[in-house]
């Protein structure tokens, strides 16, 4: 192979890779804290042939011992790495929907929306009561 055809192999496998990544959410994602803007966990987002989405903990930078001591039922005293926050989002829209997200933090569960950003280098998930008015939007970067 000459090199011309090993360049345009390199930039159709590089093409393909990145219209992979925005095609799905699956993956580890760094969170941003809102009120420091440091980076505050990972979390790995597995999707299913359905295209369903679950969220879980597996890394906490600033308190890695934390535990979810506002949570209610099982979750109450439990280590917040492990824990599934992310819940039931199912394709539709541009994005998913129909979801759940469990803020450590609070130990409150709020609906949940997300959608790709920046070709799927970043995921814009949002929390929300009722109709998505009352809420907020995090940015989560692909790692």
């Amino acid at each position: 192979m000459n090199s011309a055809a090993k360049w345009a192999a390199a930039l159709a496998i590089g093409a393909c890779t990145n219209m992979a990544l925005a095609a799905g959410a699956g993956g580890t994602w760094k969170t941003i804290d809102d009120e420091t803007r440091q980076a505050k966990a990972l979390v790995e987002i597995s999707e299913t042939a359905s295209g369903e989405l679950s969220g879980k903990i597996v890394k906490l930078f600033a308190n890695p011992d934390a535990v979810c001591d506002k949570c209610e039922g099982p979750l109450k005293g439990k280590p917040v790495v492990g824990m599934t926050i992310l819940t039931g989002l199912k394709k539709g829209g541009d994005g998913w929907e129909g979801g759940k997200i469990l803020d450590p933090k609070s130990g409150k569960v709020y609906s949940a929306k997300a959608k790709l950003a920046e070709a799927g280098k970043k995921l814009e998930v949002r929390g929300f009561i009722g109709m998505a008015l009352l809420g907020r939007t995090q940015t989560w970067e692909r790692q």
